[in-house]
């Protein structure tokens, strides 16, 4: 049936789409900025400047590209879409399959530097899995969408389709970012198939109710604390997505050192140029600026379910990211069976940037071995 048929994939951007890119690079147009006052109006002029420079003349796609192909890709149609996704297996019959999920700004390359750890472990005594890295409805390959209503619940629909597809009746499902809201949703709408959900954020926030403060542990005001700093200083993208994401495409789709700005403001400083841009290159090149940010606008009008999920939870955070508070979690997830912190130091330039938010990128065997260890508890 062409219907479910599943297609082969390759990336292979046409040269007059780079050239026509190097040529806007190269005619950026800067904005003034205000003398010493940092980050503090946004991104710097420096970083931006910094990023498009490496851009235009260090950053090679064709070199992304080909770490893309060198992984079995497809296609296939749900609900009107094509889907693309990596379906990258392991040579272990005993495998457990995995469906690993990307948010906004980033991209199937989250977890790019995963692969050969959860396929093909180096002791045959840690778990292996067959992986499922599919790109979100109207994100880089699998964009732009030609409809509307992509939110968590319709897209945890298409990952249970997609899973299902493939031929896997019992699997787990992995998330960062907008995985780390989705990933719950695919065990709430797949129960029997779901053998559990591995996140490395649970984005509970209070319920306004005052006893739900009471005799919060130093950690857990602490994260309240980042909490309300992240909501007063870095919360614009999200309510303009949620409100007008239209209006601001306008400026991402025409360019790309627009794009650069808006998107690498979710980057910290200390990870790499390489993973940034390949990130923002593959939004710009697929066209995907206008149909990504739509998903905040679609989930902030979604109906969500009140009652909690029940599938077995596991979160892994990370020292500079969101941080969940255990008390509000457990109010949405009644099956949290794992929750550990994180602080891996690296090399970031400050304390925001270690491995944070990206850990399958910042801190892969970290985040890796506390997949294998929830996954092997469950059996």
């Amino acid at each position: 049936m062409t219907g479910t048929a599943i297609r082969p994939f390759r990336v292979d951007i046409p040269q007059a789409r780079l050239d026509d890119l190097n040529e806007r690079l190269r005619r950026a147009l800067w904005p003034d900025e205000p003398a010493g006052v940092g980050d503090s109006y946004g991104v710097t002029v420096g970083r931006v400047r910094e990023l498009a420079e490496y851009w235009l003349d260090g950053f090679d796609w064709r070199a992304l590209e080909a770490r893309l192909n060198a992984y079995p890709q497809f296609t296939t149609e749900i609900e009107g879409e094509d889907i693309h996704f990596l379906h990258v297996r392991s040579s272990r019959e005993d495998a457990t399959p995995l469906v690993l999920t990307h948010g906004w700004p980033g991209s199937v390359v989250e977890y790019l530097d995963v692969v050969e750890l959860l396929t093909e472990p180096a002791s045959a005594e840690d778990p292996a899995f067959h992986l499922v890295i599919p790109s979100l409805p109207g994100f880089g390959f699998s964009g732009p969408t030609r409809g509307t209503g992509w939110d968590r619940h319709r897209t945890a629909r298409a990952w249970v389709e997609l899973m299902h597809r493939l031929g896997y009746e019992r699997y787990g499902a992995v998330g960062n970012d907008g995985g780390s809201m989705i990933s719950p949703e695919i065990g709430r709408l797949d129960p029997e198939g779901v053998i559990g959900v591995h996140v490395t954020q649970l984005f509970s926030f209070p319920s306004g109710d005052p006893a739900e403060f009471a005799d919060l542990s130093e950690a857990d005001q602490a994260a309240l604390r980042h909490l309300q700093w992240f909501h007063d200083n870095k919360m614009a993208f999200n309510i303009l997505h949620s409100q007008q994401p239209q209006t601001l495409a306008f400026a991402l789709a025409d360019s790309p050192t627009g794009l650069l700005a808006w998107n690498s403001q979710l980057f910290g400083y200390g990870i790499d140029r390489e993973f940034v841009l390949a990130n923002v290159a593959i939004y710009w090149l697929t066209g995907t600026q206008a149909s990504s940010i739509r998903f905040y606008y679609e989930d902030a009008r979604a109906e969500h379910p009140a009652e909690p999920t029940g599938t077995p939870t596991a979160l892994a955070m990370f020292a500079g990211d969101f941080q969940s508070i255990r008390r509000f979690a457990e109010r949405d997830h009644h099956n949290i069976v794992s929750w550990n912190s994180y602080d891996t130091g690296g090399s970031g330039a400050s304390g925001a940037d270690a491995a944070g938010h990206y850990a399958a990128h910042e801190a892969p065997e970290v985040l890796v071995g506390d997949i294998r260890e929830f996954y092997a508890k469950l059996g």
